[in-house]
């Protein structure tokens, strides 16, 4: 199983090199091949997405994303930015499906901003639609207005579209994923404001009827962010379109104690998938060995299970994260009184050696603590 390495810009290169730690202690058939990405390819070959690294991508199995983005790239024309890469790769890819999960681990109750009480057993399922709404909506741009409130004035315009092929592959997807779970999904529009959202209710009311045993309800996004920090539990499985499920995942990621925790899934109607921490670059703290790999390595989890039918070793790999964190093992985002601040390499060790034995793993990590 071919699997394409992209560690991109910042903390990418930090993350990513523990996260091929563990994959390479797992014992499987993996053949892992690198590649530059995001601004790092920028400054090596002209372009955020060079041919040679696209065309790993569509040859590989799966894909084990990092992050891209540097602020010194900022002044470049848009198409050469870092952050095209990653958009260029869902729409080469067809990657439609974005499975972001937000478990809040009983070790991190302490360390969301949330009470415990509001978090503890926390386990949502955000499904972002990936490839469409105002992210890849044309016509786009800037022009000089020739109406509204200031004609003869500058302006920028981007366009909001979803077609219902589009709404309804997704919303299968979904009604699937919370079959296998609780059975409960809350689709998130806009109805009340965007025609936009108020087709994509339509299509996935009627996309219900093939999933009678699946519990459905609409929440306008407004609504949606005020529940999520008022009662998470309340939801099991929410679909929503590109522009929401970014801001709300985000969101949900602090209910877990740091978006440092939070991995995803980007797959195709094949499961073919690129997967990523839902975290950023972070240039600020690159190179200072302070970042958390667990999203990385959660990651690496999630495309063992979803892409690559390894379910078991999917299973090691988020066993052995929860054992470091009984062992009380914390980066600098996750750190609360009582526990034990190390970097990143250190915690990407405490994985590997956690793969042993829930025995191994807590006496390695009470020796890190000593140390």
């Amino acid at each position: 199983m071919k699997i394409a390495i992209l560690p991109g810009d910042g903390i990418g290169s930090e993350i990513m090199a523990e996260a091929v730690k563990v994959l390479q202690v797992m014992e499987l058939p993996l053949t892992l091949e690198t590649a530059p990405v995001g601004g790092t390819a920028y400054e090596l070959h002209g372009h955020p997405l060079p041919p040679a690294t696209l065309a790993l991508a569509q040859a590989a199995d799966a894909v084990l994303f990092g992050a891209v983005g540097d602020w010194k790239f900022d002044k470049l024309e848009r198409q050469f930015r870092p952050e095209q890469a990653i958009l260029g790769l869902r729409k080469h890819l067809g990657l439609f499906a974005n499975f972001r999960p937000a478990i809040c681990y009983p070790q991190l109750t302490q360390a969301s901003s949330l009470k415990p009480e509001l978090v503890a057993g926390l386990d949502i399922l955000i499904i972002r639609e990936l490839t469409g709404d105002i992210y890849f909506g044309a016509p786009r741009g800037r022009r000089t207005a020739v109406d509204g409130h200031f004609p003869g004035a500058e302006e920028a315009f981007d366009t909001m579209r979803y077609s219902r092929p589009e709404i309804e592959r997704i919303a299968h997807v979904a009604f699937q994923a919370a079959r296998r779970r609780r059975k409960k999904l809350t689709s998130v529009d806009k109805a009340n404001v965007l025609e936009t959202f108020q087709f994509w209710k339509d299509v996935v009311s009627e996309v219900h009827a093939d999933y009678p045993d699946v519990a459905l309800d609409h929440m306008y996004v407004d609504n949606a962010a005020m529940q999520l920090v008022k009662a998470p539990k309340a939801f099991d499985v929410v679909v929503t379109g590109n522009m929401f499920g970014d801001i709300l995942s985000d969101e949900a990621a602090m209910l877990t104690g740091s978006i440092g925790m939070l991995p995803s899934a980007s797959l195709d109607k094949h499961n073919k998938g690129l997967y990523e921490p839902s975290h950023g670059s972070a240039p600020d703290i690159a190179g200072k060995g302070v970042a958390n790999p667990l999203a990385t390595i959660l990651s690496a989890a999630m495309m063992l299970r979803y892409s690559l039918n390894q379910a078991t070793a999917a299973d090691r790999i988020e066993s052995a994260v929860q054992a470091v964190l009984a062992a009380g093992l914390r980066t600098a985002d996750i750190w609360s009184e009582g526990t034990q601040r190390v970097g990143t390499r250190e915690m990407g060790d405490a994985v590997v050696a956690a793969l042993g034995s829930s025995k191994t793993a807590a006496s390695t990590a009470q020796s890190m603590t000593k140390t």
